[in-house]
């Protein structure tokens, strides 16, 4: 009976907690995984209601043991599509740096798609980012993906 007795706290607790932080993608703290290339960990912190930073730490597909951190400033544009849904377009501007036998540093350009339930507190989005390496080459790639962040307040 104790053990049923914990279980029932526990899940009006997840319920409470999930309640109070629902619709909170436009502020807080986001944290989940992007899946694509490169594919790893994402996460966002919002600044303001409409500006964000966006941070990914992930491992390549195409070059093997190609480790990718990346910082972007997002600009969202809540308002620009009318649906029932929460469909907000972002572009942002940001720099990565990558490391496998050598360092490689660079600037992304990104622009993106994000779904924000109305009713549980995620992010799903798609991203595609130019990336312009400029050390130790000047070199053209592309990174890209889909994700999926849990928010808390």
């Amino acid at each position: 009976m104790k053990n049923v007795m914990r279980w029932v706290m526990a899940i009006g607790f997840l319920l409470v907690v999930a309640g109070s932080i629902s619709n909170a993608q436009d502020r807080g703290f986001g944290i989940g995984a992007i899946f694509g290339e490169p594919t790893g960990v994402s996460a966002k912190a919002w600044l303001s209601g409409t500006n964000a930073l966006d941070f990914g730490a992930a491992w390549s597909w195409a070059r093997t043991g190609y480790f990718h951190l990346h910082v972007d400033y997002l600009w969202h544009f809540p308002n620009a599509i009318r649906a029932s849904e929460r469909f907000v377009p972002y572009v942002g501007v940001g720099g990565r740096f990558g490391a496998r036998t050598d360092a490689v540093l660079g600037a992304r350009v990104v622009g993106g798609l994000a779904w924000w339930p109305r009713t549980v507190p995620l992010d799903v989005f798609v991203e595609i980012a130019p990336i312009l390496d400029l050390a130790p080459a000047t070199e053209m790639s592309l990174n890209g993906g889909i994700g999926v962040r849990f928010f808390f307040r």
